[in-house]
């Protein structure tokens, strides 16, 4: 059995969330006994696991803790065929300096003018999405209705993509995700969608149109820095990204919405403050908790612990997110909190680089549904709900809702 520097068993991680309010009950005995302590993945394998607020955060802004999935003691969460190895995923996989300028190279289309430039776009694309569950099945569920098909239309549009092929990409993505499926399964997965975005960017090369992928193509033959096998990894991860993270928090932020009157009453009667209602449940929900992996390339000292080069470190944002030295009541939804200081997108070099669009969909979503749809509610109950806990982006698998 693994055994962690204290001779005690590492339990075995992920920790499934037995509700999709809570987060794993270990998270506060660790944080409060272990901050800093080892787990056994399910390759076999070790891992440190951080659940303070302030350790995540410094291991989140160490160059030493590399996220270069390209390095074979990277910690996994899922055995991966061996070529899966091939693609570091864009920015998500690269160091400095490489990552500094792969980001400066994008990061002009994801300013805070660009986005709220598309918010009429973004809206029109909401009120689409209602308009249609509405005129269909009452009940309905609300992630095939509203929470996917939202952000899978804004990315498409936004990357060039058609949006005819949104099954495809989503159905890929959350194979590819999938902690439990077989490594050829995902592996498969994972290649039909390179494939796809390859043919793609061969198109736009030929006639790059006035989309995010377009734009790229033209600015760097202009400075003699095209790379097309970049330029396949940014789009696969922007448009895998781009929408599972999204769709996800849309289901779990409305049914918070639908459980609580106090915050659906909040939203509809001052519309200016839903951004405040956003960034408490982006707080609350953490969706992305897991996700944040790390391995040493020199020995790092974080919260008293030593951690040696070549192992690995998942520095949980969902634990710190609910740390009490960082947020009084954590596990409450105290939108009066202001929690801006979150880490549901990350921190430091990697922090996310569409989160002021993901912040403006929830915002849309939220107001439109709960404005356009006053009746709305929850079609069963919270414990029947089903849970995305084999897959490493935390979310629900239907939101059955009645009008």
């Amino acid at each position: 059995m693994s055994e962690t520097n204290e001779g005690e068993p590492a339990p075995a991680f992920p920790l499934p969330r037995k509700c999709p309010y809570r987060l794993p009950a270990e998270y506060a005995e660790l944080r409060t006994h272990a901050p800093v302590s080892k787990v056994t993945l399910p390759t076999g394998r070790q891992a440190w696991i951080l659940t303070r607020y302030e350790d995540v955060r410094a291991a989140l802004n160490d160059r030493r803790l590399s996220s270069d999935r390209g390095n074979p003691d990277y910690p996994m969460l899922a055995e991966l065929a061996k070529s899966d190895r091939d693609s570091t995923l864009s920015l998500a996989g690269m160091d400095a300096p490489e990552h500094t300028r792969a980001r400066a190279a994008v990061v002009g289309e994801f300013t805070l003018r660009r986005m709220e430039a598309l918010r009429p776009r973004v809206q029109a694309i909401v009120d689409q999405c209602v308009d249609e569950m509405l005129a269909g099945p009452n009940p309905a569920d609300l992630v095939r209705a509203l929470s996917f098909p939202v952000p899978s239309l804004v990315i498409s549009e936004l990357l060039g993509v058609p949006y005819a092929d949104h099954e495809f990409f989503e159905d890929r993505t959350s194979t590819m995700l999938s902690m439990t499926l077989p490594p050829l399964t995902r592996q498969k997965a994972f290649f039909d969608i390179q494939t796809y975005l390859d043919e793609l960017v061969t198109g736009k090369e030929a006639d790059p149109g006035d989309d995010l992928l377009g734009r790229q193509i033209v600015k760097a033959r202009k400075k003699g820095t095209y790379d097309h096998d970049a330029l396949v990894d940014l789009a696969f991860l922007l448009l895998t990204a781009g929408h599972d993270t999204t769709g996800n928090m849309i289901s779990l932020g409305t049914l918070a919405l639908l459980e609580r009157p106090d915050l659906r009453a909040r939203i509809v009667d001052d519309p200016a403050g839903t951004p405040a209602v956003v960034e408490e449940l982006l707080r609350y929900f953490t969706i992305t908790d897991i996700i944040t992996a790390r391995v040493a390339t020199e020995d790092v000292t974080i919260g008293g612990r030593t951690i040696r080069a070549g192992e690995g470190v998942f520095a949980l944002g969902g634990a710190a997110n609910h740390d009490p030295e960082a947020f009084a009541d954590p596990d409450e939804i105290d939108v009066e909190r202001g929690a801006r200081q979150h880490l549901a997108f990350g921190y430091g070099p990697h922090q996310c680089l569409g989160q002021s669009l993901a912040r403006m969909e929830l915002e849309i979503v939220y107001s439109t549904l709960l404005r356009r749809v006053p009746g709305l509610r929850l079609a069963g109950s919270v414990e029947d709900l089903s849970m995305k806990n084999d897959v490493a982006i935390f979310g629900l698998r239907e939101l059955p809702v009645a009008w």
